[in-house]
C-alpha cells in the first residue's frame, strides 16, 4: 500500500521560520512547530496539497515536523539547500530569537492561501498554552502514528470526498511542487 509523501519545500518553510520570528521574536519551539503542523494539515484540507510537505514525528507533546526542526537548528543540509551561510534566528533554550535587525521577511515565496492559511495557524497556536497546543495535536492522526511517522492520509478530514482525495494524493502527491 503506497502512502503520500510530499516532496519537502525548504524555501516556504524558511520564510514561514523567518516571518515567526519576526513577528514574535522569543516564539517557543512548541509554538512555532505546532503552527507549521496546524497550517499544513489546513492547507491540505482546503486545498488538497499542504505548505511545507515536511515529515511529521509524533512526539510525546505533538507533531514534530522533522525537516523543519533540523532546519531551525541550523544544519549545515539546509544552509546549503537554502544557499545561506546563517540563518535570520538562532535557538536559544526552548526559543527562537532574531539574530538580524533587518526585519524584511520575504514571503514571495508562499502563495496567498498559503500566507494566509499560515498567519491565521500561527495566531491559533500562539494563543494557546503548552497543554492547550499538545492537546489539540493529539487527534486522530497523531494516534494512528503510535509515536512514529504520521501519515497526511490521517491528517484529512471525514468527508465523502476523502477516499478520492486520498487516491489522488496517492497518485500524484510526488509529483507536486510545493
Amino acid at each position: 500500500m503506497s502512502i503520500i509523501r510530499f516532496r519537502f519545500a525548504p524555501d516556504k518553510a524558511f520564510a514561514a521560520l523567518h516571518w515567526m520570528v519576526s513577528e514574535h521574536p522569543g516564539i517557543d519551539l512548541h509554538a512555532a512547530l505546532k503552527a507549521c503542523y496546524f497550517a499544513d494539515k489546513d492547507h491540505i484540507n482546503e486545498y488538497q496539497r499542504p505548505i511545507f510537505g515536511a515529515t511529521y514525528r509524533a512526539m510525546k507533546f505533538g507533531p514534530v515536523p522533522l525537516e523543519i526542526y533540523e532546519m531551525i537548528k541550523g544544519e549545515a543540509l539546509w544552509l546549503a539547500e537554502l544557499g545561506v551561510e546563517r540563518l535570520p534566528w538562532q535557538v536559544v533554550g526552548y526559543r527562537l530569537t532574531r539574530t538580524d535587525n533587518t526585519g524584511l521577511v520575504d514571503k514571495r515565496a508562499l502563495s496567498e492561501s498559503e500566507q494566509e492559511i499560515f498567519a491565521n495557524a500561527l495566531e491559533r497556536s500562539i494563543k494557546m498554552d503548552f497543554g492547550a497546543r499538545t492537546a489539540a495535536t493529539h487527534g486522530s492522526d497523531w494516534q494512528n502514528a503510535e509515536l512514529g511517522i504520521m501519515r497526511y492520509e490521517d491528517m484529512i478530514l471525514d468527508t465523502p470526498d476523502k477516499p478520492d482525495i486520498v487516491e489522488y494524493l496517492k497518485e500524484n502527491a510526488r509529483f507536486m511542487k510545493l
